[in-house]
């Protein structure tokens, strides 16, 4: 059994013969015991859980899914709206006390306990509704994510063709312009509004947009319903064998994007025009730092691009080896999330610098369309205009989407079926994966639909953004303070056997939880319903509800728990539910006794401060 002790010697002072270590551990026993008549304590022990083939499979995964379409095409534009290269300062500094710290707190997490995102909180018994409200948030991700790569396998597939499709206009699309024509559009009717037959494709026959939600929902388009078919059977045969498969490809998955990155970097810089765009993209408008907006848009980028607090990481990590150095993936993953981000951006924008000169139009703030019309819309326009194989770059382009959108994808069904099977692991793993992806293929049916994209923005907004922001809240609140700070390094010193610095330390007990805080105050003073039939904002407004209620619901549910078993006042099982389960630490039973063991002894030997301060000073800075 290993020596090791927490803190500065405090528990080997404690340890003062093994008569003490056997009381103790007799304790743990009985105390374990006691809980194992809880179902949720036979969930944790009935079944081994897969683990990665080797600790690389993991970072690749995890690169495979945070990389993804948050990257490609919300990053740049969000850069653009909000002060261009200014931008890049407030996100990198965001990174660094907000994003990077929570992302190595829920691989911390993931590792130790060998949870997913809801099975997590035997941490604290009563705040399992924010790990059961993630997953609500992740199911509506779930939804939609795939119906996007059912999109983007669709112009993969229409990039194959001798002619690129969207390049030249359909005799029945009016006011349409040729992708291909090069040169600036003269028109004598000024006020005729002309769209590019990229803009028209993409409207009229990928989704055959409605003009509005009020035209109602329509039917699916029969070729898309098809390509989601695939993006689905792609994600289940990936899925089958758990995290073994998901660890094999993922060195495909995680790898070769980069490679067609690279590809069309070099191409990009080629193309006359491309630096104009680049620099528009990267240079500073430093009085955008002032908008409290950008900051905000700095924060929720962090969060949507690392995918932190939707349990995906926390799912992930949880099929490690216990001892696999999470500190330096963490670290590597967040700066690559980063770089993946700026470099992406590079490319779009060369091509929009590009778009700019062959069209004539100088502000390239015009060309460029918000989130799927910027990689849907302009990016094929662009393309269409190129003179050398635009069918070759157009098919790299799309090719690197879907891939990077299939490793995402993977991480969000990953994160629902751990949580599923964390409650029940009597079910076999594929028949979990199997409902899941027929689940997941029926419902994005909806999106498919003439009016699917904007059903999408309300889901996306009120159904995801919301439930994750808010949860993200109670996420650092119940992690750094009710299960503290100070704990949470105990168990990276067992776990890793390293110090936590007090980098860590001030990251998450003040500066992430304000910022989240402040973030989320922000997004909800700034709230406002969109302009379509009422039934489709209750539907938003209701799944955020049902989030919502999920933490009263689960915080009495485990107070009733404990007052069913013991004989407790509503106040003290309002308390002790808040405290760790007999069973919360490692997965190896000796390993968890070992925990168990020290922990308690810890205890012993440094009581709780009686006064608030000293609580705080003992919870945040005491590094023994």
């Amino acid at each position: 059994m290993d020596n090791h002790a927490f803190g500065n010697g405090g528990v080997k002072a404690a340890a003062n013969g093994q008569a003490d270590s056997r009381s103790v551990a007799s304790s743990v026993m009985n105390s374990t015991e006691t809980l194992e008549t809880d179902s949720d304590v036979k969930n944790v022990t009935a079944s081994e859980r897969g683990k990665w083939g080797r600790d690389i499979e993991f970072m690749l995964s995890c690169i495979a899914y945070s990389v993804g379409f948050g990257n490609i095409w919300k990053f740049p534009y969000t850069a653009l709206e909000n002060g261009g290269g200014a931008f890049l300062l407030p996100y990198l500094i965001v990174l660094f006390i907000v994003g990077r710290p929570i992302y190595y707190l829920e691989m911390v997490l993931g590792q130790f306990s060998s949870r997913g995102v809801v099975k997590l909180y035997d941490l604290a018994p009563a705040m399992r509704g924010i790990g059961v409200a993630q997953s609500i948030g992740m199911f509506v991700v779930l939804t939609y994510y795939a119906p996007i790569l059912a999109i983007t396998f669709r112009y993969f597939v229409a990039s194959l063709s001798t002619t690129l499709p969207w390049s030249e206009c359909d005799p029945s699309w009016p006011n349409c312009v040729n992708s291909s024509a090069v040169g600036q559009l003269n028109v004598s009717n000024t006020s005729v509004t002309f769209h590019s037959s990229a803009e028209l494709y993409y409207l009229n026959t990928i989704i055959h947009k409605a003009p509005s939600l009020y035209d109602g929902l329509g039917t699916p388009d029969w070729k898309l319903t098809l390509c989601l078919l695939f993006s689905w059977v792609v994600v289940a045969i990936i899925l089958m064998r758990g995290a073994k498969s998901t660890g094999k490809a993922s060195y495909f998955l995680a790898i070769f994007p980069y490679v067609i990155i690279l590809i069309l970097l070099v191409q990009t810089m080629t193309l006359d025009g491309a630096m104009r765009g680049i620099l528009y993209f990267l240079t500073p408008q430093w009085n955008k730092l002032r908008d409290v907006k950008v900051w905000y848009e700095a924060i929720s980028q962090c969060f949507f691009s690392l995918s932190v607090c939707y349990g995906g990481i926390v799912a992930y990590s949880s099929f490690n080896n216990f001892r696999n150095n999470v500190h330096r993936d963490a670290v590597i993953i967040s700066w690559l999330d980063t770089f993946t981000s700026i470099i992406v951006g590079c490319i779009v924008f060369g091509v929009l610098g590009n778009l700019s000169l062959v069209t004539g139009e100088p502000d390239i703030q015009k060309l460029a369309k918000q989130g799927a019309g910027l990689t849907f819309m302009t990016y094929p326009d662009a393309i269409a205009k190129f003179k050398f194989l635009p069918q070759v770059f157009a098919a790299l382009f799309f090719l690197m989407l879907f891939i990077v959108g299939v490793g995402s994808n993977l991480g969000v069904t990953t994160s629902i079926i751990t949580a599923i099977r964390d409650q029940r692991p009597d079910i076999k793993h594929w028949h979990v994966v199997l409902g899941t992806a027929i689940i997941g293929f029926l419902s994005g049916l909806v999106y498919l639909t003439p009016g699917g994209m904007d059903f999408l923005d309300v889901i996306d907004d009120l159904g995801a953004k919301h439930v994750t922001l808010t949860f993200a809240v109670l996420e650092l609140a119940a992690i750094a303070w009710i299960y503290g700070v100070d704990r949470i390094c105990r168990d990276i010193k067992f776990m890793l056997r390293i110090e936590t610095s007090i980098y860590w330390r001030i990251c998450w007990g003040l500066i992430a939880p304000m910022a989240t805080v402040l973030i989320f105050v922000f997004s909800i003073v700034n709230i406002s319903l969109k302009d379509i039939p009422t039934q489709y904002n209750i539907l938003g407004l209701s799944i955020y509800a049902l989030a919502i209620l999920q933490l009263p619901i689960f915080y009495i549910y485990a107070m009733h728990r404990r007052r069913s078993r013991h004989d407790e006042s509503l106040r003290t099982a309002a308390r002790k539910a808040l405290e760790p389960l007999a069973v919360w630490g490692p997965e190896d039973d000796g390993i968890r006794m070992q925990y168990q063991i020290e922990e308690e002894q810890y205890q012993k030997t440094h009581p709780v401060p009686s006064s608030v301060v000293q609580r705080i000073k003992k919870r945040m800075f005491n590094m023994g």
